[in-house]
Order: structure tokens, then C-alpha cells, then sequence
């Protein structure tokens, strides 16, 4: 685990395989839906000096 600064990053053939699922099933059909005509939405951020996140709810 990364919580520890002394901890060594290791990304391996398993871990690439589980991400590119990972990034497949968010980006299939299932996932990606019109949103609903007169509903309300909310995006919520969060940034830090490495990246940034959204999301539509």
C-alpha cells in the first residue's frame, strides 16, 4: 500500500491487466448514459498538485 512515503511504487503485468479493464467498463455503454430531462445535477471536484477529478451525479 501507498501510504507510507518509503513505500516503493510497483506497477506490474497484473496491475496494468486490472487497469485497462477498469478503464473499459467506465467507458462502455453501460456507463455512459444521457442525462434525464428536467432533473438536477451536481458536480463534484477534487484537484490536488497531481491531478483532478470530476464527476456528473
Amino acid at each position: 500500500m501507498l501510504t507510507h512515503k518509503a513505500t516503493k511504487f510497483q506497477w506490474n503485468d497484473a496491475c496494468e491487466r486490472s487497469f485497462q479493464e477498469l478503464k473499459n467498463k467506465l467507458t462502455s455503454t453501460p456507463v455512459l448514459v444521457l442525462p434525464e430531462g428536467m432533473r438536477g445535477y451536481a458536480v463534484y471536484c477534487d484537484a490536488s498538485r497531481v491531478g483532478l477529478g470530476c464527476v456528473l451525479m
